[in-house]
């Protein structure tokens, strides 16, 4: 007998029903606020497997009896946390690899979930996340940051274990705490503004495994999940809203799934887009026009789309949409772009007087040493030679000849000296000839 429309209808419904039942998702918690979140996670969400490691005992105990727990470390922490020392949290989990491979084998999606800036989630994630890498598992890893007044350490801690992690995820998400004082205020207590962060966290995570698990009018399975996810290092967005359905409610939540408070960054310029939309029979297509075409302006015009519509019991009057970006086009850490600087005015200074050049003092001449022949020529002077008298015109020449002569003397040897004496005193005679004898010295003619 041939099976009826409504069978055969009920036939496809159940194989979808057994596919998604096939599909495992194990979430794990790694350290003591990874481990908060998802405890609070695995009370809404009881179709995925959740997981809480973490090498002090103490936080494990305090964890939700619906969580998987799993200590690791023991030999090297001796059941205590690793007191913000990254490199003891990677130890203790490298020495108990086998172990975390058996944890994440046979699972289909492993999400991981840590509060970065301590010691066992900033240490142990990289170790986890390259191990479910290795065993061919879609990984995403989504990690919170420290508060500002956490101090720099914390944030050096962080951002060294997601440059450690990225690379063996297929995508992760980054949410700042300091994020929280969007949607808190600041006189908020601690714990409980933690509390709030971890609510919205839990709402987008099950969202996010709802819309896997659940089949819908426009189904979306994991073989669609795995096509956004395909890559490494991904930055991924992702945020699940719902709200009261009234005139102008589709506006209000695509701004709001499109804007969350938590994240540094929003969809524009991914690669890779899943959202689905929920609601009653009567969801209008232009609802989910205006949803659909919101979102394709904001990625790039070659991302891959996947968009599913699934129904809501009736008279809920509830719409619901949960968006998983990847690839989103925004550095993790951006580094910090200098101020280009204004140029100065120069300021233009009155015009000072130049100062009068100073004289420079002529230098004293050095006194040279007499040669030789002159300290010879002193000698025989010295020997009792007369010294010859000098004619009254010779001392009546100019005191400048007088001293050019004289240096001229000084050079020359007793010798030439006493040449130049003898001409001297034959110019002399041959002058004395020429002069004329005075009238009363001339005899009278007779």
């Amino acid at each position: 007998m041939k099976k009826s429309p409504k069978k055969k209808e009920k036939q496809k419904v159940q194989e979808k029903q057994d596919t998604i039942k096939k599909t495992k998702i194990r979430v794990i918690g790694i350290g003591g606020g990874g481990g908060t979140i998802v405890s609070e996670i695995a009370a809404k969400m009881p179709k995925a497997s959740f997981v809480v490691a973490n090498t002090d005992s103490q936080a494990l105990k305090s964890c939700s009896r619906k969580v998987i727990k799993f200590q690791f470390g023991k030999e090297i922490t001796h059941g205590l946390g690793t007191g913000m020392s990254a490199d003891l949290g990677e130890e203790a989990a490298q020495q108990e690899k086998d172990k975390i491979k058996k944890l994440l084998e046979g699972q289909d999606l492993c999400i991981l979930v840590a509060c970065l800036g301590g010691g066992a989630g900033s240490g142990a994630a990289p170790v986890f996340a390259k191990i479910s890498k290795n065993l061919g598992n879609l990984t995403y890893g989504i990690f919170t940051l420290p508060f500002k007044f956490e101090g720099d350490k914390k944030m050096e801690i962080a951002k060294d274990s997601l440059g450690k992690v990225k690379n063996h995820l297929n995508a992760l998400s980054i949410i700042p705490n300091e994020r929280a004082f969007q949607v808190i205020d600041k006189s908020t207590p601690l714990k409980q503004a933690l509390s709030i962060v971890n609510r919205i966290l839990s709402d987008s995570l099950g969202g996010l495994i709802e819309t896997i698990y659940e089949p819908g009018l426009i189904n979306i399975d994991f073989a669609d999940f795995k096509t956004v996810m395909e890559g490494r290092g991904r930055l991924a967005y992702l945020n699940s809203v719902e709200l009261q359905r009234r005139e102008g409610s589709t506006k209000d939540l695509v701004a709001r799934v499109l804007n969350s408070p938590l994240y540094p960054y929003t969809i524009r310029g991914a690669k890779g887009v899943l959202f689905n939309i929920s609601g009653e029979k009567d969801l209008s297509l232009s609802e989910v026009n205006q949803i659909s075409r919101t979102i394709a302006d904001l990625v790039k015009s070659e991302a891959k789309i996947i968009f599913g519509i699934s129904q809501t019991p009736k008279n809920s009057q509830i719409i619901k949409t949960t968006v998983l970006a990847t690839g989103c086009g925004v550095k993790i850490f951006p580094s910090k772009s200098r101020k280009p600087k204004r140029p100065r005015k120069k300021i233009k200074k009155a015009p000072v007087a130049p100062e009068p050049a100073k004289r420079k003092k002529p230098k004293p001449q050095e006194r040279r040493k007499p040669k030789q022949k002159e300290i010879k020529a002193k000698k025989a002077k010295k020997a009792g030679k007369p010294k010859e008298k000098i004619s009254p015109q010779i001392q009546e020449q100019k005191p400048e000849t007088f001293s050019v002569i004289n240096q001229e003397q000084v050079r020359k040897n007793g010798l030439q000296i006493k040449r130049e004496t003898e001409e001297l005193e034959r110019e002399l005679i041959e002058r004395e000839k020429s002069w004329e004898a005075p009238a009363f010295l001339k005899k009278k003619d007779e």
